[in-house]
């Protein structure tokens, strides 16, 4: 197992238990204890843990993971739907992009086309794509979260006033009947909605462990979404809910 894997499992344990051990650790990542300790010795340095005798925990509530420890989970699906979300996109189209990893991979696989322009508030996106002269990238301003590397807030509201969009590719923390879509932090979710209204499509990518969740605040219904893309592990009854809904799936 690599160590980004390593870690976002570690972090995602504190975020769930709020302590983690090194022998239970070891067990379950397959690694030596030497080997979990170096880990934990590295998300203490980024004063994400603080170490224990025998173990770590949580430095603080961790009830969102940093985006650079979700990027090592699930590499396989979130590639496949960025594929397919790719093939929605139409030469020279305007697209909006709000932050998330499977979103990050939409936006590689859309580096190569030619005549787009590109409309995000994340901050590893326009990474990705600002070196790309075959397109035009647009950030909004807006105050950055850490956690997800999005910029949000009344400034980057303003700075999509008068924009119209084709079509917006949205990431989630959840998406449930009844909640709709659903994120973490309020701000960023107002924020989405923003973008959201300014395209004439929406669609949704969100890997199968956001399929049935609901997260914290609300970005908008269903109502509002043309298309949601997954992947096959999604649970077969909440895609079913989806659907019934007026939801368009599509599993990749």
């Amino acid at each position: 197992m690599r160590q980004s894997e390593r870690l976002s499992r570690i972090v995602e344990q504190l975020s769930t238990n709020g302590s983690v051990g090194v022998g239970d650790l070891a067990a379950d990542l397959g690694v030596s204890s030497a080997t979990v300790r170096r880990d934990l010795v590295l998300l203490e340095q980024q004063r994400l843990l603080a170490r224990t005798h025998g173990g770590a925990i949580a430095n603080g509530v961790l009830f969102e993971l940093p985006l650079r420890y979700r990027s090592a989970r699930r590499q396989e699906q979130k590639a496949r739907i960025a594929q397919v979300a790719a093939e929605r996109v139409p030469e020279g189209a305007a697209i909006g992009m709000t932050g998330g990893t499977t979103t990050t991979e939409c936006a590689r696989a859309l580096s190569d086309r030619r005549r787009l322009t590109v409309v995000t508030n994340s901050l590893n996106i326009a990474s990705e794509l600002a070196v790309r002269p075959n397109l035009k990238l647009v950030v909004t301003g807006g105050v950055a979260r850490p956690e997800s590397y999005e910029l949000v807030g009344p400034l980057a509201e303003a700075s999509l006033s008068g924009l119209y969009l084709d079509i917006v590719l949205v990431g989630v923390d959840g998406i449930a009947v009844g909640a709709g879509l659903t994120t973490h932090h309020e701000v960023e979710a107002h924020t989405n909605r923003a973008l959201i209204a300014r395209a004439r499509r929406v669609v949704v990518v969100a890997d199968s462990s956001k399929i049935g969740q609901i997260a914290f605040a609300r970005i908008c219904g269903l109502e509002a979404v043309h298309e949601v893309i997954s992947d096959t592990g999604a649970d077969r009854s909440e895609v079913a809910a989806l659907r019934a809904a007026g939801a368009a799936v599509t599993l990749v």
